[in-house]
C-alpha cells in the first residue's frame, strides 16, 4: 500500500510534468516495492520526458524482465532503443508488443519509423564512401527526428560538416555530445578534425591525441593525428628552407606537404601560395599565377594568393588579369596601399592598350636620347615606301603604316616632355597632340635634313641603298 502510495503521487506529478519529482516518488515506490514492473515502466516513461533515455531502457527492460506481458514495457524499451539509434534492437521490441496485441497501432508506426532510420542508416554509409557529405548530412538529419539521442548520428553529421567546411556547424554538435560526455572519443576526434582544417593543427593535434587516450584503436583520429604532425612539420621545413634561400629544396618540401592530405583545403591553400611565392621567385612566372590559382580556387577569401597572382599578372604583362585580382582584394579590404597597386594596374592597363612606341623602334624603355635616334634612323630607312615601291599592294600599304608609326614613336620619345607624359600613361591627346595629323615624311626629311632631295634607288635585286640629292 505504502508503494502504491508513492506511485499514486508519482503519478500526479507527471500529469503536472514534474518529471523530476515524478522521478523521486516512483523510485520511492520501486525501493519499497522492487518487484513491480509497472513501477519500473512508470519510471522509464519519466526518465524519457527528461531525456535520460539510457536510464530509461534500463528501467524499461527491468519492467519486461518481471512481466514478459507488459506491453507498454515493451513499447518504452523500443522507444529508448530507438531514440539510441539502435532501430533493429528496437524493431524487435516491437514485434513483440504485436504479438501481444497486433492490434496495437502504436506499435506498428514505431515499426515503420524504426524501418525508416535503418533505411537512412544503409543510404548514408553508402554515400559517406562516395564522399556525398551533404546526402549524409540529410539522412542523419531525418534519422535523428525518430533517434534525437543517438550520438553515433549526430557524430557521423558533425564529421560529415566538418569535411563540407561548415566548422561552427560541426563543432557545435561535437560541444554538446562532449558536455554530456567528456570521454567521448568521436566527439574529441571530430573537434580536432575542425581544428585541423581550419588550419590550427598543433590544438587539433592536442584533440587527436585525447580521443586516442579514450579509445586507442580510433583509426580516424590515428590517421588524422599523423597527417596534421606530417603537415606541420613538412609545411615548417619548406618556410626553413624558403628564408635560407634554398627555393629549391621549399619548393620540393611543399609540394610533399601537398600530397599529404587533399581534404584539407585551408591548409593546402596556404601551400599552393607558398610554392607560389617560391616559383616567383625562381622566376617561373606562369607555373607562380597556376600555383595562386589553385590556392584560391580552395579558399576564394586568401588575400595573399589574389595579390601574389596579381604581381605575376604584372610582372608577365597580363594586366586585366592583374586588375581584376587587385579590385577583388580593394573590395574586401579597402587599404591605401591597396588601392595603390589598383591604381598602378590600371594605369599599365592604359598604357598596354596604346601603340608601343619602345617596341615600335626596338628600344629598351631606359634607352637613351642617341639610341632612339640611332633606332629611328634605322627603322625610317627599313619601312620607307620608296624602298617598297616595286612591292605589292599590299605590302606596300604595310610598310607605310608602319613607317608612319615609326615617325609617331620618334616624334613622342625624342621629346622629354612628351616622353614623360607617355611613359606616365597620361594621354597625349589632352595637349592637342593628334596623331592623326603627323606626316611621316616631314618627319624624316627634318631628321635627315639637307635642302636636297632623297631617293632610294635599286643597285640590283633586292638591294637599296639611300642617296641625298
Amino acid at each position: 500500500r505504502e508503494a502504491e502510495s508513492f506511485k499514486e503521487q508519482g503519478n500526479a506529478y507527471y500529469a503536472k510534468k514534474d518529471y523530476n519529482e515524478a522521478y523521486n516518488y516512483y523510485t520511492k515506490a520501486i525501493d519499497t516495492c522492487p518487484n513491480n514492473a509497472s513501477y519500473y515502466g512508470n519510471r522509464a516513461a519519466t526518465l524519457m520526458m527528461l531525456g535520460r533515455f539510457r536510464e530509461a531502457l534500463g528501467d524499461a527492460q527491468q519492467s519486461v524482465r518481471l512481466d514478459d506481458s507488459f506491453v507498454r514495457g515493451h513499447l518504452r524499451e523500443g522507444k529508448c532503443h530507438l531514440s539510441l539509434g539502435n532501430a533493429m534492437a528496437a524493431s524487435r521490441c516491437f514485434q513483440r508488443v504485436l504479438e501481444l496485441d497486433h492490434k496495437n497501432t502504436q506499435a506498428q508506426q514505431e515499426l515503420k519509423n524504426a524501418s525508416t532510420v535503418l533505411e537512412y542508416e544503409k543510404i548514408a554509409e553508402v554515400d559517406f564512401e562516395k564522399r556525398d557529405f551533404r546526402k549524409v548530412v540529410f539522412c542523419m538529419d531525418r534519422a535523428l527526428e525518430f533517434a534525437p539521442a543517438c550520438h553515433r548520428f549526430k557524430i557521423l553529421k558533425a564529421e560529415c560538416l566538418a569535411l563540407l567546411g561548415r566548422y561552427p556547424e560541426a563543432q557545435s554538435v561535437a560541444s554538446d555530445i562532449l558536455r554530456m560526455d567528456s570521454t567521448n572519443a568521436d566527439a574529441l576526434y571530430v573537434r580536432g578534425l575542425c581544428l585541423y582544417y581550419e588550419d590550427c593543427i598543433e590544438k587539433a593535434v592536442q584533440f587527436f591525441v585525447q580521443a586516442l587516450r579514450m579509445a586507442p584503436d580510433h583509426e580516424k583520429a590515428c590517421l588524422a593525428c599523423r597527417n596534421a604532425k606530417a603537415l606541420k612539420a613538412k609545411k615548417e621545413d619548406g618556410n626553413k628552407a624558403f628564408k635560407e634561400g634554398n627555393y629549391k629544396l621549399a619548393y620540393e618540401l611543399y609540394t610533399e606537404a601537398l600530397g599529404i592530405d587533399p581534404n584539407n583545403i585551408k591548409t593546402n591553400a596556404k601551400l599552393y601560395c607558398n610554392r607560389g611565392t617560391v616559383n616567383s621567385k625562381l622566376r617561373k612566372l606562369e607555373e607562380a599565377i597556376d600555383d595562386c590559382t589553385n590556392a584560391v580556387k580552395l579558399d576564394d577569401t586568401y588575400i595573399k594568393a589574389y595579390l601574389r597572382r596579381a604581381q605575376c599578372y604584372m610582372d608577365t604583362e597580363q594586366y586585366e588579369d592583374a586588375v581584376r585580382d587587385y579590385e577583388k582584394v580593394y573590395q574586401t579590404e579597402k587599404t591605401k596601399e591597396h588601392k595603390q597597386l589598383l591604381k598602378n594596374a590600371q594605369v599599365e592597363l592604359k598604357k598596354s592598350k596604346r601603340k608601343d612606341y619602345y617596341k615600335i623602334l626596338g628600344v629598351d624603355k631606359n634607352a637613351s636620347e642617341d639610341e632612339i635616334k640611332k633606332a629611328y634612323r634605322k627603322r625610317a630607312l627599313m619601312h620607307h615606301p620608296d624602298r617598297h615601291s616595286g612591292a605589292s599592294a599590299e605590302v606596300q600599304k604595310e610598310e607605310e603604316k608602319k613607317f608612319k608609326e615609326v615617325g609617331e614613336a620618334f616624334t613622342i620619345l625624342s621629346d622629354p616632355k612628351k616622353k614623360a607624359r607617355y611613359d606616365s600613361g597620361q594621354d597625349l591627346d589632352e595637349d592637342g597632340l593628334n596623331m592623326g595629323d603627323f606626316d611621316a615624311n616631314n618627319i624624316f626629311k627634318a631628321f635627315f635634313g639637307g635642302p636636297g632631295g632623297f631617293s632610294f634607288e635599286a643597285s640590283g635585286p633586292g638591294n637599296f641603298f639611300f642617296q641625298f640629292g
